[in-house]
């Protein structure tokens, strides 16, 4: 039964939602309103799904304004990363193929994320540096590496070098999150999740500028996935 009711009700409860986010996204400072709602967004939909969240965030000190790295498993990973770092006002930088979803999309575009075309590359400048300016005014901005959803749940993807030059252009410290059960629960190319948890892991941020240049960016992409890469091996076992 839960699989049967689980798409018409997400989709009636993203409705809702991006309705209030669109309406309200103007509000409070920082557009903290439509950030609440989307958390709530989140918790909602992981209600549905029968998904509960194990969460580590110790090393994170709340409200501070991260760049945070995130690995990448499942459409799951978006609602459990609003609903775990409620207490962090943040954004996503996501594919823009997103923005292209009816009244979610603009939902989207109006709360203030950020969208990039990699195949577009003076697009992509234009959303680094639309990055980085919401990074400056204090808030967070979240990041998939790998650029996509992996199907490989024994390892991580390559990372794309994008992510690390926004990190570096952000001028923000860099707060590497690692998921795991994500993948299990919805994976890549299915319609229903699986009730089960999830778990999150934050690491110790950092700030790449005192150990990378621009320059040197592909030393920060493979140090970064290598350090996360085993950590998520660790939390796996």
């Amino acid at each position: 039964m839960r699989s049967l009711l689980f798409a018409p009700c997400v989709i009636l409860v993203t409705l809702f939602y991006s309705s209030l986010c669109w309406l309200f996204a103007r509000v409070g400072k920082d557009g903290r309103l439509s950030h609440r709602l989307e958390c709530l967004w989140g918790k909602s939909v992981l209600r549905l799904a029968g998904v509960r969240v194990d969460a580590d965030l110790s090393a994170l000190t709340p409200g501070e304004a991260y760049v945070f790295m995130a690995n990448h498993q499942s459409h799951m990973d978006i609602p459990i990363l609003f609903a775990t770092l409620a207490a962090h006002n943040f954004r996503f930088l996501a594919k823009d193929s997103l923005f292209t979803i009816p009244l979610f999309g603009p939902a989207m575009r109006r709360v203030g994320h950020v969208a990039i075309d990699r195949s577009n590359r003076r697009k992509a400048m234009a959303s680094i540096k639309e990055a980085s300016e919401l990074v400056s005014r204090g808030i967070g901005l979240l990041i998939f590496p790998e650029g996509t959803r992996s199907m490989d749940y024994s390892r991580l993807q390559e990372f794309k070098t994008g992510g690390m030059i926004v990190a570096l252009k952000c001028r923000a410290r860099v707060a590497p999150l690692i998921l795991t059960g994500s993948g299990r629960i919805l994976p890549k190319h299915a319609r229903s999740p699986r009730p089960g948890v999830v778990h999150v892991r934050a690491l110790p941020p950092f700030d790449p500028a005192e150990r990378y240049t621009l320059s040197e960016r592909e030393a920060f992409k493979n140090d970064l996935r290598a350090l996360m890469d085993r950590a998520y091996q660790e939390t796996r076992q």
